[in-house]
């Protein structure tokens, strides 16, 4: 993303490193207001950000902690809670202590304000953007799509399988691929995910018939248990006594139904495991148009058209 990345990624790349190699180097990078990262290794007590630049120490006051900090909007836990974790940054001066010992004052703020301008004058409905899993609530999950600028995923644009929450999906920290697909007037910035995963055929042809696979309970009701493959596939297989949302289950696929775009199952067992199907990403391109989940000649079809 041009240089923009979320927090994290960025910290252990050459360029970012040979930026913080010197002051001199730091100074370059300040009069290109070039966007670095570093770990932030305490918060003091006015919840100023300390910084390890390598060289030397830098601060990011309060004020330039975050966007929204000044107005309230964003609370001082956000600086808090990057105690121990990488911040992006940009540098804005170099100063002395008392002890005649250089140090650098940084802005997180300007770095994400950088950030969002890019976003908002660069990006367009449809684009593939690296993201980071910062929290997770029930309707959805936030994720840093730049330098802490968030974004929400909402939960039925996670994947095609319903799932309760988004933490049977994500952990927070999990780095994923998102789509675009809405951006407000105001700036802010509305993902999808479930594009990414696959169609209904390409992920239903790595079974067939006859197999007994691994799957995930999602859902149980009077006529049946909704069963999830992979994070994009699921299948209905026939009522079973004792068993429950959540529970990992080997299955039995008795049978696939490309026109009814429909999987038949029988579960063999259940038990309570940690296991998830792993994310696959069967798009890897940096943008996506049109997404036809539905086999073709299915009477029901699932379809997602980005524009913009």
């Amino acid at each position: 993303m041009n240089g923009f990345y979320p927090e994290g990624k960025l910290y252990k790349q050459p360029e970012n490193k040979r930026c913080m190699s010197s002051i001199s180097a730091l100074a370059d990078a300040q009069l290109r207001e070039t966007v670095l990262e570093a770990p932030v290794i305490m918060c003091d007590t006015e919840h100023n950000l300390i910084v390890d630049l390598g060289c030397i120490r830098g601060i990011i006051p309060r004020s330039e902690g975050a966007v929204g900090i000044d107005d309230g909007t964003t609370r001082d836990i956000a600086l808090i809670s990057r105690v121990g974790r990488t911040v992006c940054f940009v540098v804005t001066a170099f100063k002395t202590d008392g002890n005649g010992k250089t140090f650098a004052l940084l802005s997180r703020r300007r770095a994400q304000q950088l950030c969002k301008e890019y976003m908002i004058n660069s990006l367009q409905i449809g684009d593939v953007i690296d993201a980071r899993i910062t929290h997770l609530e029930s309707f959805g999950a936030f994720c840093d799509i730049g330098c802490g600028n968030i974004a929400l995923l909402p939960i039925d644009a996670i994947s095609v399988s319903r799932i309760s929450h988004p933490k049977d999906r994500f952990s927070v920290g999990d780095n994923i691929k998102a789509v675009i697909k809405a951006i407000g007037e105001d700036g802010k910035i509305t993902l999808s995910h479930k594009e990414l995963l696959g169609t209904w055929e390409e992920n239903v042809q790595e079974f067939s018939a006859g197999q007994t696979v691994t799957g995930v309970i999602r859902s149980i009701e009077d006529y049946g248990v909704f069963v999830e493959i992979t994070p994009n596939l699921a299948g209905l297989a026939e009522p079973k006594e004792n068993v429950k949302v959540g529970q990992q289950a080997s299955i039995y696929i008795k049978s696939i139904l490309r026109d009814k775009m429909k999987i038949k199952l029988i579960i063999i067992d259940s038990f309570d495991s940690g296991y998830a199907p792993d994310i696959r990403y069967f798009h890897t391109g940096d943008r996506i148009e049109e997404w036809d989940y539905s086999p073709k000649n299915c009477f029901k079809q699932i379809t997602t058209k980005f524009c913009g």
